[in-house]
């Protein structure tokens, strides 16, 4: 089993796509929670909704709450491509059955992706609070504020939220990729639900009609949002809304995950290799 978890390592540490994605999320989390709205405070831009968000919401204190506040959206966009490549890229490079000639069993193969994903939305996680905690310094820095820092108990909190959102949009990847073969279809389809229809049945539907507002307390993507909302995520982020208890948030999230995963493993059991 570690031998085929060391091959997806090294397969996926020497992919260029993965640490774009890394990039991609590290870049927009350190523009959207700290560049922008420090920009707001200079007065350029002082009747902007952003410019209220005020210094302290960029000092280390809160950095916790930025670096988990895109993960409802925009990082659960970028984790669930993360999952899409580590299964669909079998089916376009046509290497599904040169690895299972290999080793027969395909429950191993998958369980070392399985493996490959869990490490990689914890990078991404672990990276997004890096960014965020070194960007809240420089703030504090040039503005001449204290550095205070959230407790080990805030801190250990938001990242495990933050990986279990993180790594349920990842396992759906997972899943569309075996579930379509493909790599471009489930990214298509996976993005217009989570960056769409989600936003539209919040934002439009949910208003209108009772049975989707409650409807939509059993989606992924609120939960995810109410779980990092629980957290202390601005609610002015987007998909960032506590509409459920953490504790469902967070059940909700588990089982996601782990009907995501079985799901897939079990297409793949079930199906031929093309």
């Amino acid at each position: 089993m570690w031998s085929n978890v060391r091959a997806e390592f090294a397969k996926h540490a020497r992919r260029p796509a993965n640490w774009l994605l890394l990039g991609i999320a590290a870049t927009l989390s350190v523009v959207f929670a700290y560049l922008i709205p420090y920009a707001g405070l200079s007065g350029a831009t002082s009747d902007a909704p952003n410019s209220e968000r005020g210094l302290d919401s960029m000092l280390p204190a809160q950095f916790v709450s930025n670096a988990i506040g895109g993960v409802p959206v925009f990082v659960g966009a970028l984790a669930l491509i993360f999952g899409v490549l580590v299964v669909g890229s079998e089916y376009g490079w046509e290497t599904w059955k040169s690895v299972l000639v290999q080793i027969p069993s395909r429950a191993r193969v998958y369980g070392a992706k399985i493996i490959t994903v869990l490490t990689g939305t914890l990078i991404l996680v672990l990276t997004l609070l890096t960014v965020a905690a070194t960007a809240s310094v420089v703030v504090a820095t040039v503005e001449s504020r204290p550095i205070n820092w959230p407790g080990p108990a805030d801190l250990l909190a938001g990242a495990g939220g933050a990986w279990l959102a993180s790594t349920m949009w990842a396992s759906l990847g997972m899943l569309l990729a075996i579930a379509l073969r493909s790599v471009a279809l489930p990214v298509g389809l996976g993005l217009v639900w989570l960056l769409a229809v989600q936003n539209l049945l919040s934002a439009i539907a949910a208003p209108l009609l009772d049975w989707v507002a409650d409807m939509q307390k059993a989606l992924p993507g609120p939960n995810a949002g109410s779980l990092v909302a629980s957290l202390g995520a601005r609610p002015d982020t987007p998909g960032v809304a506590e509409l459920v208890a953490p504790t469902q948030a967070a059940l909700v999230l588990g089982a996601y995950l782990v009907a995501f995963t079985a799901l897939g493993g079990w297409l793949l059991q079930r199906r031929d290799i093309h």
